[in-house]
């Protein structure tokens, strides 16, 4: 299983998925962390886990990236319909039993966002 580490000290995962507004669609952002002779593990226990993912309500997309030149970090971007669908696949006991497959050396930085305009640079 990854180590959690919040991403926001003062905003934590747990209080996100207690959200309960109607705020339309939400990003998941999840940095992992891994010694790079971890990485085919996490890619192995990631690909899983979207499977996962992939089969529940409110899921629309997600894309893994990996840090050049070797590096063992990871980032995954995902995009769903909203909190309430993000926290139901998140609590899915099949989800929550493969999370013991990642390396005990990986680290996990998982954190909700909605896109926000900013005038002139880009739109919500």
């Amino acid at each position: 299983m990854p180590n959690f580490i919040e991403m926001d000290r003062t905003v934590t995962l747990a209080d996100q998925l207690k959200n309960e507004d109607a705020g339309g669609p939400v990003v998941l952002v999840n940095t992992f962390v891994v010694p790079p002779e971890d990485a085919e593990r996490l890619l192995t226990a990631w690909s899983a886990d979207a499977a996962i993912m992939k089969r529940q309500p409110g899921f629309i997309s997600t894309q893994l990236h990996r840090g050049i030149a070797g590096s063992g970090a990871f980032l995954n971007y995902a995009v769903w319909e909203s909190v309430a669908q993000f926290r139901a696949a998140f609590s899915n006991p099949e989800f929550q039993a493969r999370l013991a497959d990642y390396p005990q050396s990986a680290t996990a930085s998982p954190h909700l966002f909605r896109p926000i305009a900013v005038p002139g640079i880009c739109v919500a």
